[in-house]
């Protein structure tokens, strides 16, 4: 142990793995450029079908999320056939339901997904895409190492602040789905 806190880090910041083409590059909602930037570059490297951004309106772009991170992927040069569309997300939770929606009604068959979030992020993220969509789903992410990430946030104020509310909401977002996790996975190992 290097800090005392690094089981904070290892809360909040998902270790990330080499990774694997999937079926659907997922990026749920915001503001911020570089996550969709990451995710078109992946997109062109072959690492996924389809784009996935996910947001509804946001009154700091003055407009939805989705439409902020489409132009984005158009400007990389993503075929907008190649992206596809949930506009009305306002919270994680609706990014994870409505892109699961909206991946069944296009037809899209997902066991590998991976997702493109901030770096502070990636772990709530990703609980709540595991929590959503079906338990057979593989999950992996790359991480907007950007401002923030397992290496710096404990370097200023801001970060260490941002890092702390992101401990807080995986407890208090994920809590009660314990039971269900440890319940489904008995479930499929055979085990009680």
């Amino acid at each position: 142990m290097k800090y005392p806190f690094d089981c904070l880090t290892n809360l909040v910041f998902v270790e990330e793995e080499e990774l694997q083409p999937a079926d659907i590059i997922l990026v749920p909602g915001g503001s911020h450029n570089h996550p969709m930037n990451i995710a078109s570059e992946l997109y062109h490297a072959g690492m996924g079908p389809y784009l996935l951004p996910s947001g509804g309106f946001n009154a700091k772009l003055n407009r939805t999320e989705w439409e902020h991170l489409r132009d984005i992927a158009l400007s990389l040069g993503v075929p907008e056939k190649r992206i596809l569309q949930e506009d009305e997300a306002q919270n994680t939770f609706d990014n994870a339901r409505n892109s699961w929606r909206v991946l069944q009604e296009n037809g899209v068959v997902v066991k590998r997904a991976l997702i493109v979030c901030k770096s502070f992020f990636s772990r709530r993220a990703l609980m709540t895409y595991q929590t959503v969509f079906p338990h057979e789903v593989t999950f992996q992410v790359k991480q907007d190492d950007y401002r923030v990430n397992r290496d710096n946030w404990f370097r200023d104020e801001t970060s260490i602040k941002l890092v702390l509310t992101e401990a807080q909401k995986i407890t208090r977002y994920f809590g009660h789905h314990i039971p269900n996790w440890v319940q489904r996975a008995e479930k499929s190992s055979g085990t009680k």
